[in-house]
């Protein structure tokens, strides 16, 4: 089964998630088809611009707890997304959570429809935002963060816009993304690359910077008792043990 749908038109390739039965969590495989996905774009000189977008009212759930990717390998693919020497936009008509926001931090240009909702649900159940956080921490305003990353509370499309997690929020996405595409389509394709390095250099710094503390945190907590309650609790649909 393909989790990852690809359609190209005028120089633009669409990768959508397509993992209905889950949410289009990032579990093991999809974070493989997406990584395998972006390499082949990478090397292809007809792919101007990368789309990521998703089938269902879900962009994504966040990881799998079922099947969850390495925190390695969640790592590498955000990296990819920013290192990418060619742009990558974000399409977003439904729900985001947790490792989902990762995926939109890492992109270059995120859009989504007024409709769209976003949380960081990692703290109800026994873990935090930890490996997401290498984007999101350089182009996300902090004290934003410091209550949704605490709260786990909902917001939505235009607040989202607001403290720098999406570029843009429309009624309708497409429409919103028409100019955006158009001036993609509209740039050399050295420039856009040499642009795009320009934008993420702080970001990569961060990478390299933070990475590996990163990620062995990320694994020291989804091995936790906590965190073993909390994913019990939410795969049981319950309220975890701390609940008070």
């Amino acid at each position: 089964m393909t989790l990852i749908g690809r359609t190209r038109a005028r120089g633009v390739e669409t990768l959508t998630l397509d993992s209905p039965h889950n949410r289009n969590a990032l579990s093991a495989a999809l974070v493989g088809e997406l990584t395998d996905a972006l390499t082949d774009c990478a090397k292809d000189a007809d792919v101007r611009a990368i789309v990521l977008t998703h089938t269902g009212n879900t962009f994504s759930a966040g990881a799998d707890l079922r099947d969850p990717p390495p925190p390695d390998a969640l790592v590498a693919l955000l990296r990819q997304i920013v290192e990418l020497p060619k742009p990558v936009v974000a399409r977003v008509t439904g729900h985001v959570r947790a490792g989902g926001l990762g995926l939109l931090a890492a992109c270059d240009i995120s859009a989504a429809s007024a409709q769209a909702t976003f949380a960081f649900t990692e703290v109800h159940i026994g873990v935090a935002p930890a490996v997401i956080s290498l984007p999101l921490l350089p182009r996300t305003d902090p004290r934003a963060l410091a209550r949704y990353y605490l709260t786990g509370e909902r917001f939505t499309a235009p607040e989202a816009a607001r403290i720098g997690l999406l570029t843009t929020a429309g009624d309708d996405v497409d429409e919103t993304l028409i100019p955006l595409l158009d001036g993609l389509r509209r740039a050399s394709p050295q420039a856009l690359a040499e642009t795009k390095a320009l934008l993420t250099a702080k970001v990569l710094e961060a990478f390299d910077r933070d990475a590996a503390d990163l990620t062995a945190l990320s694994a020291r907590l989804f091995s936790s008792a906590q965190a073993r309650e909390g994913m019990t609790a939410f795969l049981e649909r319950r309220d975890p043990a701390w609940v008070v």
